[in-house]
């Protein structure tokens, strides 16, 4: 699961990029909790979303012709540029080179073979996320990807992690840790394919964010009354939890889960 006991390899950051950063602050904060904190005019329109005064997710405006609407999964790093270099190895590209954020941190922006962005925190001052897998935080990340073989081979060579199979009726589903961390699984690898027709509208290979909630079903129905989509409808999976697949009112896509480990 996720903690903030970061390890190398592990999710230690999340930000969506929107055309609309105070529509969104509405939006999340209506439907998780959230509240927005500018992270002053250093900082470019960049700010926090906070639950209870702990950040749990960070958040930009971008304006016309840059990056479209869409969650980032940010990954811990001990040496970005090192990082960087091993994803271009693995035959990845660099969006965005290593760069200093004041004193905070160093992050990349990268993208893997099938062209899926995900971003390189090197924490500086900051560590990561204040909260994890509690109510209103990142508690999973999913990759929706044509090829698991090739996504586990390069997650491997770039950022160090393993994969395992879970079995559950009718299909394999493929975890994914830490190096060495086998009871540290965070997220899993999901072939395209498998992705249903509503939940893949308008979307290739992407990492998907999962964030708990008390009630997936009032959540749906709130993102659609908020001007959102339900991209699949809640479902009940058997050892796992309820989870439903979501994009907020401009278009990024995340997920939200009440998992069988917190129902516990």
């Amino acid at each position: 699961m996720l903690t903030t006991r970061f390890a190398d390899g592990a999710p230690n950051w999340i930000d969506v990029a929107t055309p609309d950063i105070a529509g969104a602050a509405s939006f999340y904060g209506d439907l998780l909790g959230w509240r927005f904190r500018s992270a002053g005019p250093d900082a470019g329109g960049y700010g926090f979303f906070q639950l209870d005064g702990r950040t749990v997710a960070g958040g930009m405006q971008t304006g016309p012709g840059q990056s479209p609407p869409a969650w980032t999964v940010y990954f811990r790093s001990k040496d970005a540029q090192a990082t960087a270099e091993a994803a271009e190895q693995a035959h990845g590209s660099v969006l965005r080179q290593p760069t200093d954020v004041m004193d905070q941190g160093r992050m990349a922006v990268l993208a893997d073979r099938a062209g899926v962005v995900f971003g390189i925190w090197q924490p500086g001052q900051t560590e990561g996320l204040d909260a994890a897998n509690e109510p209103g935080a990142l508690c999973w990340v999913e990759l929706y990807t044509p090829d698991i073989a090739a996504a586990a081979a390069f997650y491997r060579k770039v950022l160090g992690l393993e994969t395992s199979a879970a079995s559950f009726p009718g299909k394999t589903y493929t975890c994914v840790n830490p190096s060495g961390a086998d009871d540290a699984v965070f997220g899993g690898m999901v072939p395209l394919a498998d992705a249903s027709a509503e939940a893949q509208a308008g979307a290739g290979p992407y990492w998907l964010p999962y964030f708990e909630v008390e009630n997936p079903d009032a959540v749906a129905d709130r993102a659609q009354r908020l001007g959102g989509a339900v991209r699949l409808p809640p479902t009940t999976v058997p050892g796992v939890g309820r989870m439903a697949q979501l994009a907020d009112p401009y278009g990024a896509r995340f997920a939200v889960i009440r998992s069988e480990s917190a129902q516990d």
